[in-house]
């Protein structure tokens, strides 16, 4: 396996966490890829964990780069050192790959073979699924209200707020994630997900009800 460089001290990484927040556009950049290089090794070591998972090292080291790049994209310096955190975004990462992919084993293909009719063709799951057309006009209102929440959203929601939605109901195009999964990832806990999850969802059913 690749030497990795050297963890970041303290006081380095508060340096270059200060640059990617308010440096210009490219001290920001640099900082980012300092801060994702130095913590290279925590994705290596929490990736050995997952050995035994039979899947490539390499793809697993891939897979957990990608919670460390989320990681410092939403690092609170306030709350500790930022090689914690990554730890648990690493991790989270790691373990909803490995979940999807144990789903997606279990899955039936809609085209797999079920059985034969009488003449002896196959006949396939998604031949005897019920194809229903869509309603056009119920279509065109949920797309008025999907555009509407998101505006309600960005108008009367915090950053923290939108930010807890997004990932509970897998707005942003990502699979849906848990209390405990947002919580990990935020570094919050599930109650507190919770309580910010209830008093969002109020707020827009509030809105709505007032349009």
């Amino acid at each position: 396996m690749k030497t990795f460089q050297k963890p970041l001290t303290q006081g380095e990484e508060a340096e270059y966490i200060r640059l990617l927040r308010q440096g210009t556009p490219d001290q920001a950049r640099q900082a980012k890829d300092i801060l994702i290089e130095r913590n290279l090794r925590l994705v290596a070591h929490i990736a050995k964990k997952y050995q035994n998972a039979d899947e490539d090292m390499e793809d697993l080291i891939s897979i957990g780069c990608i919670g460390l790049i989320k990681a410092v994209d939403t690092f609170d310096e306030r709350k500790g050192r930022l090689a914690t955190y990554a730890c648990r975004c690493i991790d989270n990462e790691l373990l909803m790959m490995l979940r999807g992919k144990k789903k997606l084993s279990r899955e039936v293909s809609l085209f797999e073979p079920i059985g034969q009719d009488k003449e002896g063709n196959e006949i396939h799951l998604m031949d005897v699924i019920e194809q229903q057309q869509p309603d056009i006009l119920e279509s065109m209102e949920l797309s008025g209200n999907i555009k509407r929440l998101f505006r309600l959203m960005e108008e009367n929601l915090t950053t923290r707020e939108k930010e807890i939605l997004m990932m509970r109901y897998g707005l942003d195009g990502e699979r849906e994630a848990t209390q405990n999964e947002t919580g990990k990832v935020l570094g919050i806990s599930r109650s507190y997900v919770s309580r910010i999850e209830k008093k969002a969802l109020l707020k827009l059913r509030r809105k709505f009800e007032q349009e």
